[in-house]
């Protein structure tokens, strides 16, 4: 029986610097990716705040690079979904549609997917004008103007944090209220660049090679219009991939892994989380990328105590 000494879920930045990582300890690993790495910053056209570029790099050319570094020190790519994990003899069993996997220790990297709207045009257009990370992408707006979408914490933290660059920030919200905590909304409220479109969904994003229009519907007056704009900027909630995690380790009430932010160890003995899978994280690649690390140096560490034992 073929057994791994670290399997990692997941081929974002968070699982490729693990696999990096792990590798280079010398330890036989696999990173088990069900469509391609790169995860999240794979969509992301230019990158201006990772360390080490100062004139921006592409998404793409970033999630090359690490797949490259990883695989240069043994990590083996395997494309292939996980579907359920269990623990058997001492073992960790990863199952795929067809196969079974083993290893010692594993790294839950699966990340986490920001919610759609679910509208026609969304897709195409994502990376080209439809974002969902206003630090990411937020300074190409500058002197633009732009929607987003939602009415809680997130949408008005962010909506506050591009007006930095846009000269017209429109929140359309599907309600006549706003979820976001009072402070929040009092500071959107009194900001001049920020004008709310109340009980509104976008119907359907337009453009060719960029995002140029969106159908909006006023959801009470069932009513349609074009409304021209540069950018539409999503916050309507993430939704992480752990559905095949099912009760293996402890989540939290939306999902997330609990993981123990210094050791990064899951409730089950061996399994670390990293990344935007577990609860706390910071959603950006420069952390993920650290977690990535110390949840390899962890399982490292975890493994020499098993040969001691």
């Amino acid at each position: 029986m073929d057994i791994w000494d670290v399997a990692i879920i997941g081929g974002g930045g968070a699982g490729l610097t693990a696999g990096l990582y792990a590798s280079r300890a010398n330890l036989k690993t696999c990173l088990f990716e069900k469509i391609s790495t790169g995860g999240q910053i794979a969509l992301t056209d230019d990158v201006e705040n990772y360390p080490g570029f100062p004139e921006g790099v592409t998404g793409p050319e970033v999630a090359q690079k690490m797949e490259e570094q990883a695989k240069k020190y043994g990590t083996e790519i395997i494309t292939e979904e996980i579907m359920a994990l269990q623990e058997k003899d001492g073992k960790f069993v990863l199952k795929t549609a067809g196969k079974e996997y083993f290893s010692h220790t594993i790294i839950l990297a699966s990340g986490a997917s920001p919610r759609k709207v679910g509208v026609s045009g969304e897709r195409e257009l994502t990376g080209k004008g439809v974002s969902y990370c206003a630090t990411c992408d937020g300074a190409f707006f500058r002197n633009k103007q732009i929607i987003v979408v939602g009415g809680g914490d997130s949408a008005l933290q962010e909506g506050l944090f591009l007006t930095r660059f846009a000269t017209k920030v429109y929140i359309v919200h599907r309600r006549d209220k706003l979820r976001g905590s009072a402070i929040l909304q009092e500071r959107a409220f009194k900001n001049q660049k920020i004008e709310f479109i109340w009980d509104t969904v976008i119907d359907s994003m337009h453009g060719s090679n960029k995002l140029e229009f969106v159908k909006l519907r006023n959801v009470k007056k069932n009513q349609v219009r074009d409304f021209n704009i540069d950018g539409v900027f999503v916050f309507v909630g993430h939704d992480p991939e752990t559905k095949y995690i099912g009760d293996f380790v402890k989540l939290d009430e939306k999902g997330y892994v609990i993981a123990d932010a210094v050791s990064f160890e899951t409730s089950r003995k061996g399994v670390f989380a990293a990344g935007e899978v577990r609860t706390g994280a910071v959603k950006q690649l420069v952390t993920a990328c650290g977690e990535g690390c110390a949840a390899a140096l962890q399982a490292q560490h975890y493994l020499e105590t098993l040969e001691t034992d």
